[in-house]
């Protein structure tokens, strides 16, 4: 399978789609309404886990820091994969033109992050004459067939206060640009301290705050060259766009301390096939189509995280695992003053 293979959850959302594209003909043969749905139910769970990786390292401590204290980050983690997010069940019956070449009426089939191999299916069309015509092909398999069983997320980020008991955060990941793909995530949020208003707050062995955070990732794959379909300026254009709503407690010792949290995550990605594509159905026939479809996912839910930091002058260290739908683990490297 042609697969780009990028590190970063900033290219992700694409590397996954690519999967499928030595199908993309056959795919696009059964109908442009079959190709997005199928699409869409096997990108979806790559794409949802991916917006829960890029929410990964937000916080590190619950206790803000001092007006101009500042702290520069580099943060990586991964959300892991699930069985239950690894395939999904195709009902031919929801399909106006796939078929299974078994005879099958649904079977279970790789997303994205699955392993599956060797499902075969087929469509029908008619050709000249009156005659059918059938075009047979194996449906894609996912990033676990290559062993990767987890999406990765990695960026620098920056937090400076900015007044008394609230600091501002921002994080990218530099553009990425080649002649064939190109990605960019950015994000920002802003953490205030609800114990800074307490009159024992500077006393208290703890500290409460509360972060608001936004995240964006876009990119394009232009496969045009690669000639898997007739057609001009071929390319798969993504973008996502998550909200972290997320309330924050931590320890407040000189070295060590441990956080905790409970948030709730929103995001929606969208995937869109552009250009134009010269399907063939059959040894003749053949149908122009010019920006075939669009595809979305959304996720929403809580989400727990636990976590610990260890600070050592100027530079610090934490890592922290977070439960949601996908489950989430997150560590950096930090240099600051507070």
């Amino acid at each position: 399978m042609k697969n780009v293979t990028f590190s970063l959850c900033a290219l992700l959302c694409l590397s996954i789609g690519v999967k499928a594209q030595d199908n993309l003909n056959d795919l696009l043969a059964a109908g442009v309404a079959d190709a997005g749905r199928f699409t869409n139910s096997y990108l979806a769970p790559g794409t949802n886990s991916a917006m829960y990786s890029m929410n990964n390292g937000w916080f590190n401590t619950a206790k803000v820091k001092k007006v101009l204290g500042f702290e520069i980050s580099l943060v990586g983690g991964a959300s892991f994969t699930g069985s239950s997010h690894k395939s999904f069940v195709l009902n031919t019956a929801d399909y106006e033109n796939l078929q299974f070449r078994d005879g099958s009426l649904s079977k279970e089939v790789s997303t994205s992050l699955g392993d599956i191999t060797g499902v075969f299916a087929y469509v029908e069309s008619s050709g000249p004459l009156g005659t059918t015509q059938e075009a047979e092909f194996e449906l894609p398999t996912g990033l676990a067939n290559s062993n990767i069983n987890f999406v990765p997320s990695a960026f620098l980020q920056a937090s400076l206060g900015v007044f008394e008991g609230t600091e501002l955060k921002a994080r990218f990941l530099p553009k990425v640009e080649t002649d064939t793909y190109h990605a960019q995530m950015f994000g920002g949020a802003i953490q205030h301290e609800i114990t800074h208003w307490l009159p024992t707050g500077e006393v208290m062995p703890v500290a409460i705050s509360g972060l608001v955070a936004y995240t964006h990732v876009s990119g394009g794959y232009d496969f045009t060259e690669t000639n898997v379909v007739e057609g001009e300026n071929q390319r798969f254009e993504n973008a996502t766009n998550t909200w972290l709503f997320q309330l924050i407690g931590s320890t407040k010792l000189p070295v060590i301390n441990f956080y905790g949290g409970i948030g709730y995550i929103s995001g929606k990605s969208e995937t869109d096939l552009k250009g134009t594509y010269r399907v063939k159905s059959g040894f003749v026939s053949s149908e122009t189509i010019v920006d075939p479809f669009s595809v979305e996912s959304t996720v929403s839910g809580l989400r727990g995280t636990v976590g610990a930091r260890l600070k050592l002058g100027i530079f610090g260290v934490h890592v922290d695992y977070t439960m949601a739908e996908y489950n989430n683990v997150s560590f950096g490297l930090n240099f600051g003053v507070r």
